[in-house]
């Protein structure tokens, strides 16, 4: 099918000139008008994409992204940081000033079972400080926290040598040479790292030895077998070329730096008017090393766009891994696998580049999920404040349509600045859910009457049948009254009960364990996939096909989206009240199709390519 897309009209200039209009800061309980097209562009540098829009405040002139809550109604998710003993661990990244952009971006979080004893384990990035990145004081060390099979963790990240101690951003989690064992690639400021999995409870850093250890700014990386050769590759999107010692601070009063404001304040320098980075796509060698093949493969992204966050993920259901990249204040991009090692650059022509004004956004995380059940996967960016955060929907042969205001999603996301999101199906009721981890980047957004705040607390969005979302209220003392500078999010059943739970990465605080505790009494399924001899161990990049209830449902299996984060890579399903599972279809990154019987529901079960039956 030809792809086309009005954005597909516009050269990268004329977009950037389709931009909002700014509005005044209205008065309390005034709602955020839809954008309109034909605005002034912003000045030069800065990340507001979107225009000011129209304050909002509560009933008690709280700013609504840490206020709105309701007194009473469904409680979905718990805060089980402290039972759970995530709160001994607190990330930390710069100052807290946030004069400089490296602060603000927080940092990721990636699920893993890594000791292979069924139960997900949890590893969280930290950043670092000037005097460690200096050698004068000790740096902050990431943690990994094993999941103890009784609703608690311990951090055992300084004997599983994974502390890391670097200024880390991202944690992409794959079995990366087949061994059974998951392995850790981190993403920072300075050289990344790949730990690889010893087998015992330990790893060890061969980012050297394979090739991967670049050297600027790194972000959400992601693995997938772009090549369809059994192993799994790399990519890595590059953020700001970016020097401590000469980057711009908001208060050198010259006209280099006068572009570093937010609404008429002076803030942070960046992204914009800062040099980009470029992205890597390594291949895998097989022998534990890799190659650049960026420029080859034709995703080296040439404009230098500000990377922040990347999934291999079949977008058109041809078998072959495609590409997405969520661009910061700049263009997204979506390649197109043409199955000879290259990729067709499509970012403008699928309609992903863009959102349905024709403005690039500051996409900062991708969420995946099919929330039609109509077997096309569905991508929901999140943006910066002042903009909504675009779900665009798969339409089939790569083409996507911005349908965000249509489905009720647009407007109640505006004063929030988003990062880390997932598709999940959180009362397992057949239809993918969204959710959101918050916080903006400016602590000064606090003294202001802009009706946002620097904290902010989590969104949730229930699907209905796949027509409309609507927001979940937050119930007074719930996880999703929680008001965190959150970043990064990874969605996984932690405690291997059927439901969905969230951590998220709060930046220089403690992380947040939304425990799910919703009361439905649906069922569920899920999968754990083992690839073949053809295909990567882990299955990912495996698609999966199930029908029960009348529905089919898809899930994939993905290393890395979100924001810089990785989530469970088992596959879940809700079933709603159905008590059989019709079918269960899985399309192998070998390019095997099979039919596997699951049995009765409310189980976790594991299926091995190979085992199945050809449909």
């Amino acid at each position: 099918m030809t792809r086309f897309h009005p954005a597909a009209r516009c050269i990268a200039t004329l977009c950037t000139l389709l931009l909002l209009p700014a509005l005044s800061p209205a008065q309390s309980g005034q709602q955020p008008d839809r954008p309109q097209e034909g605005g002034q562009p912003p000045a030069r540098g800065g990340v507001n994409t979107g225009g000011a829009h129209p304050a909002t405040y509560d009933q008690q002139h709280r700013p609504i992204t840490a206020g709105g809550f309701v007194k009473t109604g469904t409680v979905i998710f718990e805060d089980a940081t402290a039972k759970s003993g995530l709160a001994s661990w607190t990330h930390t990244m710069g100052t807290p000033e946030k004069r400089f952009i490296i602060e603000a971006n927080g940092s990721g979080v990636g699920l893993i079972d890594y000791d292979n004893d069924g139960w997900l384990d949890i590893y969280l990035v930290n950043g670092t400080t000037y005097d460690a990145l200096a050698g004068k004081a000790p740096a902050p060390k990431a943690a990994l926290f094993h999941n103890n099979h009784d609703g608690t963790f311990t951090n055992v990240a300084d004997k599983a040598g994974v502390t890391n101690e670097r200024w880390g951003f991202g944690a992409a989690i794959a079995d990366y040479d087949n061994d059974g064992w998951p392995d850790i690639y981190v993403s920072n400021f300075g050289k990344n790292r790949l730990y690889h999995n010893n087998h015992d409870g330990t790893f060890t850093d061969v980012a050297e030895k394979a090739g991967v250890t670049l050297g600027n700014w790194s972000t959400g990386a992601t693995w997938g077998d772009y090549d369809n050769d059994g192993r799994l590759d790399l990519f890595v999107p590059g953020y700001i070329h970016y020097d401590v010692a000469t980057a711009p601070a908001p208060d050198k009063k010259d006209t280099s730096n006068s572009f570093c404001q937010f609404r008429g304040q002076d803030v942070m320098c960046g992204p914009r008017g800062l040099k980009g980075e470029p992205d890597h796509l390594f291949h895998n060698n097989g022998d534990g090393t890799f190659t650049d093949v960026s420029e080859k493969a034709g995703v080296a992204d040439k404009s230098t766009y500000y990377g922040l966050s990347s999934a291999f993920v079949d977008i058109n259901n041809d078998g072959k891994l495609d590409l997405l990249v969520a661009d910061d204040s700049t263009p997204n991009y979506l390649y197109l696998n043409k199955g000879d090692g290259t990729f067709e650059d499509a970012s403008y022509a699928s309609g992903y580049a863009l959102n349905e004004n024709g403005r690039e956004t500051a996409s900062m995380g991708i969420a995946i999920g099919s929330y039609q059940n109509n077997g096309l996967v569905d991508i929901y960016n999140t943006t910066f404040s002042d903009d909504y955060n675009p779900l665009y929907r798969n339409d089939g042969g790569a083409n996507f349509t911005d349908a965000s205001y249509q489905l009720g999603i647009a407007e109640p996301t505006v004063p929030f600045l988003g990062w880390g999101d997932a598709f999940l199906d959180f009362d397992n009721d057949g239809w993918k859910d969204i959710i959101i981890a918050n916080g903006h980047v400016y602590p000064l957004v606090d003294r202001m009457p802009w009706g946002t705040s620097y904290a902010q607390r989590p969104l949730l969005f229930r699907n209905l049948d796949g027509k409309k979302f609507e927001p979940v209220p937050a119930v007074e003392g719930s996880g999703l009254a929680h008001v965190v500078a959150g970043h990064g999010l990874a969605v996984g059943d932690l405690f291997n009960d059927g439901r969905l739970d969230a951590v998220i990465n709060v930046l220089d605080g403690h992380p947040l364990l939304l425990r799910n505790v919703s009361p439905d009494t649906h069922h569920w399924i899920e999968l754990k996939l083992v690839g073949g001899p053809k295909s990567p161990r882990d299955a990912v990049g495996a698609t999966v096909y199930l029908t029960a209830g009348g529905k089919r449902q898809r899930g994939d299996v993905i290393s890395g989206a979100s924001y810089a984060s990785t989530h469970d890579p088992r596959v879940h399903f809700g079933l709603g009240d159905a008590t059989a599972i019709d079918s269960i279809e899985v399309h192998w990154p070998s390019g095997s199709v099979e039919k596997f019987t699951a049995g009765k529901p409310d189980q976790i079960i594991t299926l091995t390519e190979g085992k199945g039956s050809k449909p």
